[in-house]
């Protein structure tokens, strides 16, 4: 599973998520949404540290950020 979940639907391409993205990780794609917006995609999901900050600046509310747990030696046992 990817660490950012994009609504493509509520996107309307403003590009604040990737203006905002320290890593580089997201782009606005190529294809139309069915408000004939071209929306935004996370590109490298290996590089996303899952910060949120795309989120955060979404006026549209159509992103959300999956953290993953750390492993540390209490959840181990």
């Amino acid at each position: 599973m990817d660490p950012v979940e994009f609504d493509k639907d509520r996107c309307k391409g403003c590009e604040l998520c990737v203006a905002f993205c320290a890593r580089g990780c997201l782009k606005l794609s190529d294809g139309l949404n069915a408000l004939g917006y071209r929306y935004a995609r996370l590109t490298d999901p290996d590089h996303c540290t899952g910060c949120a900050v795309c989120a955060d600046m979404c006026p549209e509310y159509s992103i959300r950020v999956f953290r993953k747990a750390k492993r540390t030696i209490a959840n181990v046992r």
